[in-house]
């Protein structure tokens, strides 16, 4: 199944900027919408992504503001959820109907903040290990990471660096890592690679201090059904906070061991976890 490359342009702090989604399946099936993680694409969801569309539904995997083959936004403060929700409220005007979501990590506050807001499209929830709140030891994680420069020789050197950051996203096959340098990489000017996304990512977590993330007021708007899922190693969604989100009504956990932040989504039993659940009706 080949995808499909679309751009929209949206209005953000005064000007235009383009956001760019990959498109999978029938053009009138019931679109998904697929938000990566922070420093991630759209891409990751490539398997799923397939899977999906071959169950009839249509599966939109937006690349965020900043990532991917989305522009670069000229003031790098604005990148932030609330900016990328406006980003994908773009997308999902042009829908204009009702969509299911799956978010990953950063991902899944944008659907969390979505679903939080009266009159909103989503009919199901998919929360790929993030929750309520972020522990402060985890957001400090993520906020020095970010910070690091990367410029890699290869392909080669890239997939190294891919395997090793992210080798909490569980056991992936060769030719999975090797899908996922393919999508991260970008060529620079000196004829290495560097990672796709702006370096301005980091200016946010550089002048302000990260600390503990709190989501639980925008949670406590949400009420659609949800599949929470977590990497039972998880430092970003920890067992307390998934225990007691899911003593709400509609939610639903899982627990994947031998997994930490965030499972990929590409094995097959994650993907046909997350198809029964979108079907349901």
């Amino acid at each position: 199944m080949t995808p499909r490359q679309h751009h929209l342009r949206y209005l953000l702090a005064g000007g235009f900027h383009s956001l760019a989604w990959t498109e999978w399946g029938p053009a009138d099936g019931v679109p998904i919408v697929c938000v990566h993680g922070l420093t991630r694409t759209g891409r990751d969801f490539d398997m799923l992504a397939a899977a999906l569309a071959a169950q009839g539904r249509r599966v939109l995997c937006p690349d965020l503001p900043g990532r991917g083959a989305s522009e670069w936004l000229p003031d790098p403060m604005l990148y932030t959820p609330p900016s990328y929700v406006v980003a994908l409220a773009h997308l999902l005007a042009r829908l204009d109907g009702p969509v299911d979501w799956v978010g990953t990590s950063l991902g899944g506050i944008c659907g969390m903040m979505v679903a939080a807001g009266s009159g909103h499209p989503i009919r199901r929830l998919v929360l790929n290990d993030i929750g309520s709140r972020v522990p402060s030891s985890a957001a400090d994680r993520i906020a020095a990471y970010i910070k690091l420069p990367r410029s890699f020789a290869d392909i080669a050197a890239l997939e190294a660096h891919l395997r090793q950051v992210h080798a909490p996203f569980g056991p992936l096959t060769d030719a999975q890592w090797r899908h996922l340098a393919e999508t991260s990489a970008r060529a620079l000017p000196d004829g290495g690679l560097g990672l796709h996304y702006d370096p301005g990512l980091a200016v946010p977590f550089e002048q302000s201090p990260t600390g503990p993330v709190d989501l639980s007021m925008v949670w406590s708007r949400v009420g659609v059904p949800t599949l929470l899922i977590r990497g039972a190693e998880s430092d970003i969604l920890d067992a307390e906070t998934a225990a007691e989100m899911a003593t709400r009504p509609g939610v639903r956990l899982s627990v994947l061991p031998g997994i930490g932040h965030a499972p990929a989504l590409m094995e097959t039993g994650q993907i046909a976890l997350v198809a029964e659940f979108l079907a349901g009706m």
